[in-house]
């Protein structure tokens, strides 16, 4: 039993990925569905998954939980909405009520593209957050290592909101470097209401020549600050199709933390997932 805690789907003919830009990212232009999916995750073991939001689009949440509504892989849906609007919460309810309503686990947004790097301080983010917590729904962060700081203050003041950590925050892996990330990961691990996910690395790395020791300097520092309690695994597919197919991602995990207990293992690869999005 396997929880992928994070990936996408998209159909270009239903919604341009305005993100999907220039050459390097060209072979993600093309769909990627579900039924694509679906293969690829039961031969690494996975039998439920997380479908995460990629765009700033209103519409792409709904659609997300009417899949789920019908598709045995989906588990769980973290969706998007503008957390900066006045009727946040009112948006949250009815996204609740809609067909696979049941399904939505977390909000996000993409606060990497950003350019202040205090945007989740900013009042209105606050109370739109406040009401995703109101709405019994985690945060999912999306944030490169300089917004760290602000990430780390926001979830401080808002204990009773639980923050989930993409991509581990988006380490330096093909330069080799830890710090300041290292640093600033264990700040925002030293807050209870925080969890993270191992995912999205292989992309950090350098995508043709990365291989699994590449990733254990990030790896065994997030298992250090976190804890295999508070970790999850993610495959970040398709995007992680740049440089590892969802095998070659699913069996570097299991390498980088193979040197856990059975116990801690469960932990990473099912039970964080489901004991924080309520799988």
């Amino acid at each position: 039993m396997t929880v992928d805690a994070h990936h996408h789907v998209w159909d270009l003919s239903v919604r341009d990925q305005d993100w999907i830009t220039g050459p390097e990212l060209q072979p993600l232009r093309r769909d990627f569905t579900v039924t694509d999916l679906e293969p690829e995750a039961r031969a690494a073991g996975v039998d439920r998954t997380v479908l995460v939001q990629t765009i700033t689009v209103a519409e792409e949440t709904p659609e997300f939980l009417a899949l789920a509504d019908t598709h045995y892989l989906i588990a769980g849906v973290v969706g998007w909405t503008d957390l900066t609007s006045p009727d946040v919460a009112d948006a949250l309810a009815r996204l609740s009520e809609l067909p696979g309503g049941r399904y939505l686990k977390g909000i996000r947004h993409q606060v990497q593209g950003e350019p202040d790097p205090n945007w989740l301080l900013r009042p209105d983010v606050r109370r739109g957050l406040t009401a995703v917590a109101a709405a019994g729904l985690v945060y999912d962060l999306l944030v490169q290592p300089h917004q760290f700081p602000a990430a780390v203050e926001v979830a401080a003041a808002l204990p009773q909101l639980t923050f989930v950590l993409d991509h581990l925050g988006k380490p330096p892996v093909a330069s080799g470097r830890l710090e300041p990330w290292a640093t600033s990961l264990r700040d925002l691990a030293a807050l209870p209401n925080t969890y993270a996910k191992l995912s999205g690395l292989v992309t950090e790395a350098d995508w043709k020549t990365w291989g699994t020791e590449d990733l254990r300097l990030y790896t065994d520092t997030a298992l250090d600050a976190f804890g295999p309690s508070r970790l999850m695994f993610g495959s970040d597919w398709p995007v992680c199709t740049l440089a590892a197919a969802y095998g070659q991602v699913a069996d570097a995990s299991g390498e980088l933390t193979a040197k856990l207990s059975a116990a801690e293992r469960t932990e990473v690869f099912e039970g964080t997932a489901t004991r924080v999005y309520g799988l």
